[in-house]
């Protein structure tokens, strides 16, 4: 009888189950495609990846320094944050298996055993009973509430994978930066300890111009402070440089020391020139990829709520050996079976469904409006490292034209002081001095840059695989 009665249960949810099709409990998350750019996303999404594309291109063939690739296989091996990314994959990875065992029945053994003993009868032994019970509980999903539980981990899962690409990608782009960063503030040291140098000299010179009634004593001072405001100027860069050789090695996980980089390092990539961002290169970001990936989680979210409306069928067996049936106590013990099934609508709890399917539908709208944010910022990213990377080279190429123009300059105002020239004072070649220095400094400054925005590129792209 009761083996019937779960077969009519069985066949009246199976029917519910057909006249539900409509619902969207049981259909799969698909990529919105409502608006021409959530349409050209979808497109590029589903597109084969182009393992030419920059933003694809493995790290390795970007940061081919080998002192470089050194410090990133370093920090991709010790860095904490990537760790910690690392471990939410294996927590969600968890999570799903656990959603893919909830399909399977449950099974439990609760061995018991007692004794007892009248005391009316002094001499009666302790009269003992046991149980040893199997219960095996299997939930069938015909309402997709295991369904959806399943698929919502499993986006879970791949919005954790596309997490811990995005903080690789950052690690790598950060220990390229602060890699090229040493490079510049070394190199600005460089220039300014050979200038410091020269105008060393330069105020040796102005005293023997003195002492030959060239030049007065404004001259004389006027050069020491300048040779003590570039000494001056030297200890912040030793301080700048202690600070990168800090944040390297926070990078890489160790504690702080001196990291040797060369001052002439430089990144060389081949040309990149576009007037715009392919889509496929932002459907390529990991951000963007998590984005999606967590309006994914809200719609199953979402469809887990609207099966909660629905009745869960839930079949359960226990069996196992017992001596004890009924009243009645008997050696040795007998096997025992018993078949049950169980449908539970939800009649007293509809206002707190009714609620919680609003509040899933708000979170996925909430979702949706962060994945499309998400896609312009990546857009407006993509492009200001473009426009950056661009117009690095462009004033790289005039400020070292200056440099150089004024490095003439010295020499032309310097020879002339000497020479006597009434056109020209001490006063013009400090002048000259301190152009070209800042010119030298600027060229240094805007080759950074260049490979600062080079980094912040191949970063903005998702690179970093």
């Amino acid at each position: 009888m009761k083996i019937r009665n779960i077969t009519i249960a069985a066949a009246s949810a199976m029917v519910l189950s057909v006249s539900l099709g409509s619902c969207n409990i049981y259909k799969k998350y698909q990529t919105p495609s409502d608006t021409p750019v959530m349409q050209e996303y979808k497109d590029a999404a589903q597109a084969p990846v182009d393992s030419s594309a920059f933003g694809n291109l493995r790290w390795q063939q970007v940061f081919t320094d080998p002192a470089l690739a050194d410090l990133i296989e370093m920090a991709l091996n010790n860095n904490t944050n990537l760790a910690n990314a690392k471990l939410n994959i294996d927590i969600a990875h968890a999570q799903l298996k656990g959603a893919k065992l909830s399909y399977l029945p449950s099974v439990a053994l609760a061995p018991n055993g007692s004794g007892s003993k009248f005391f009316v009868n002094p001499s009666q032994s302790l009269s003992w009973t046991y149980q040893i019970p199997l219960s095996v509980s299997w939930e069938i999903d015909v309402f997709g509430k295991l369904l959806n539980s399943k698929r919502g981990a499993q986006a879970s899962y791949e919005q954790t994978k596309a997490y811990a690409q995005a903080v690789r990608s950052q690690i790598i782009a950060g220990v390229a930066n602060c890699y090229y960063a040493i490079a510049s503030v070394e190199q600005q040291l460089r220039v300014s300890r050979s200038t410091a140098e020269l105008w060393q000299e330069s105020v040796r010179t102005m005293k023997d111009l003195k002492e030959a009634g060239k030049v007065n004593e404004v001259a004389v001072v006027q050069s020491e402070a300048q040779y003590y405001g570039i000494l001056g100027s030297i200890t912040d860069l030793e301080v700048a440089l202690d600070e990168l050789n800090n944040t390297m090695s926070l990078l890489v996980n160790v504690f702080p020391q001196k990291w040797t980089v060369s001052p002439d390092a430089l990144l060389t990539v081949p040309s990149i020139v576009r007037t715009s961002v392919p889509m496929a290169e932002l459907a390529a970001r990991p951000d963007v990829a998590a984005a999606e990936k967590s309006l994914a989680v809200a719609y199953y979210a979402t469809n887990s709520a609207r099966a909660a409306f629905y009745p869960g069928l839930s079949i359960t067996a226990n069996g196992g050996f017992t001596n004890l049936l009924g009243s009645f106590v008997t050696n040795p013990g007998k096997f025992f079976i018993n078949l049950a099934g169980s449908l539970t609508a939800p009649l007293f709890s509809r206002g707190a469904n009714i609620s919680r399917l609003e509040a899933t539908k708000a979170q996925q709208k909430q979702a949706m409006n962060t994945f499309q944010y998400t896609l312009m910022s990546a857009s407006a990213e993509v492009s200001d490292a473009m426009t950056l990377y661009e117009k690095s080279l462009e004033k790289q190429t005039y400020l070292n034209q200056q440099a150089e123009k004024l490095a003439k300059a010295v020499d032309y105002t310097q020879e002339l002081l000497k020479l006597g020239s009434y056109n020209t004072t001490y006063l013009d070649v400090i002048n000259a001095q301190q152009g070209l220095l800042g010119a030298q400094i600027s060229a240094i400054t805007a080759r950074n840059d260049q490979n600062r925005a080079l980094i912040n590129l191949y970063q903005s792209l998702g690179g970093g695989r």
